[in-house]
């Protein structure tokens, strides 16, 4: 038997094809055990321009196809989904890491995004105005834009490309996607299955690779929309890199989410939603809750619950371990990483009151939940993304306090209050600085049917991902007048209103 760890495939046109070749690869580790159990092939410019033509000579043919058979396609592959949903979520554990809850729960919200493609055809339906003007009527209607591009990121390898793609091809596109290089199994396997639901070959290509793939991508003649996913720095870049050679682009960053407790909340909800934002997925989500803010004196109350609820959560490896309550986060290095905040916390005057160092990790990229009380707007932990089960906790008098951390925030993706005053709730919900508001709810994230709706550095573009945005993203409208005039042979009636 061949013990060789195997390679990621590129899916071009028809085939299955190796890549990398003399541009190398980067390994796939199972984060668990610490084992590298694939290598994702470095890829390059020419990988890019195959796919991008096989997808170009698909897109005439696919998008003259009725969108009810499309749609059909759609229907065919949730049905897959939905068969081999345990394997999937399987394949999320072992190549990211997350509990098998968590996986399951990732490949649910995807199957979702099918499910919510398998509606298009209704939302391609235009407008109509007849008798717009004298003998003028008036339309319009939604069109593919052509061969479209998505670049993932390792945090959701199943439920981000299923954003994306379902949507995309639906609406009469065809498809490049290029997944991170650290989690692309469960990206082939997605793609295995919808070419098994009956799409022709071409309409989904697959590229592996790093900066000169996404450049390639991005520059690409023959590209017309590109969605991205990943931090701030990269989501910037894809944004005016794509937008200047014409592409349109929606690229969702980074997030730093806060999350208000006022003083009549309740203490024990409140400290087990917040545990559950800042530390489920190893708090590797851009809508994790990162920044605790105690209003007044909630503080001293919800740290101590807080702090012994998030101290008793079975911390282990996930994959074949279906008790572990928290996983490992991706890598060695981001295990340092993040690890690194806790180092400095207390040198800048910050209070580490749980400490995730402690856990024994094995080989597994383990680091137990932490929080670290006294933090200040000044320190780094509130100002960069740590993207890791590190909670920072900034006490405030007042919500109005609150708010203003809110405005001096370049982040803009979610936030949360926790309370019982309907007020205070109104206040947060009208005036805090974030595109997604939740109110009592931990993780305030859209379902399929609404736009996933990042403010400030943590979106860049005009439309977002999901919903019906979505798919405005994803097409373009034709608007059109119509005048028909009256015949020689029939110039003699009156019109028909007229003739009574």
């Amino acid at each position: 038997m061949s013990t060789e760890t195997p390679t990621a495939k590129l899916r071009i046109g028809s085939k299955w094809i190796d890549g990398g070749g003399a541009t190398g690869s980067t390994p796939v580790f199972n984060p668990s055990t610490g084992e590298i159990i694939a290598k994702t092939p470095v890829g390059s410019a020419s990988d890019v321009d195959a796919a991008v033509a096989a997808a170009l000579d698909a897109q005439p043919e696919w998008a003259e196809t009725p969108v009810v058979e499309r749609a059909r396609v759609m229907f065919a592959y949730r049905e897959l989904i939905a068969r081999h949903f345990e394997e999937l979520a399987r394949l999320v554990t072992r190549e990211h890491g997350k509990t098998y809850g968590e996986a399951r729960a990732e490949v649910q919200r995807g199957l979702e995004m099918v499910e919510f493609a398998c509606s298009v055809p209704v939302m391609l339906s235009g407008d109509t105005f007849p008798q717009i003007a004298e003998s003028v009527d008036g339309e319009t209607n939604r069109h593919p834009v052509g061969v479209c591009v998505g670049i993932t990121p390792y945090n959701f390898p199943n439920m981000v490309p299923l954003w994306m793609f379902p949507i995309a091809i639906t609406c009469g596109n065809t498809f490049v996607l290029k997944p991170s290089e650290k989690v692309p199994l469960s990206a082939i396997r997605l793609v295995e299955l919808l070419v098994e639901a009956g799409l022709p070959d071409g309409v989904i290509n697959l590229v592996h690779g790093g900066k000169e793939v996404v450049d390639a991508l991005l520059q690409h003649r023959d590209v017309a929309a590109v969605s991205f996913v990943g931090s701030t720095s990269v989501a910037k870049h894809v944004y005016q890199l794509g937008t200047a050679h014409g592409k349109r682009v929606q690229a969702a960053g980074g997030a730093k989410n806060h999350l208000i407790i006022m003083p009549d909340a309740d203490v024990d909800q409140s400290s087990k939603a917040l545990a559950a934002s800042a530390f489920g997925c190893a708090g590797q989500r851009c809508m994790a809750g990162s920044v605790a803010i105690a209003v007044g004196s909630a503080g001293d109350p919800l740290l101590e619950q807080l702090v012994g609820f998030a101290g008793k959560l079975k911390v282990a490896p996930t994959d074949n371990n279906d008790a572990s309550e928290m996983g490992p986060v991706i890598s060695g290095d981001h295990r340092s990483r993040v690890a690194g905040y806790l180092e400095t916390a207390e040198r800048v005057g910050a209070k580490v009151v749980l400490d995730g160092r402690d856990v024994d990790a094995g080989d597994a990229f383990l680091l137990g939940p932490s929080i670290v009380d006294q933090v200040t707007t000044d320190m780094p932990l509130w100002k960069e993304e740590i993207f890791g089960p590190l909670l920072s906790v900034v006490r405030v008098d007042s919500l109005q306090e609150a708010l203003a951390i809110g405005r001096a925030c370049p982040f803009g993706n979610g936030a949360s209050i926790f309370t019982s005053d309907g007020y205070a709730a109104r206040e947060f919900k009208r005036h805090f600085n974030a595109g997604m508001i939740g109110i009592n709810v931990g993780v305030p994230a859209p379902m399929a049917w609404l736009p996933f709706t990042g403010w400030n550095q943590s979106f860049f573009g005009d439309l977002h991902i999901q919903g019906t945005e979505g798919v405005q993203f994803y097409t373009r409208q034709k608007m059109t007048l119509t005048r028909w005039f009256e015949s020689a042979s029939e110039s003699h009636h009156d019109p028909v209103w007229k003739s009574k």
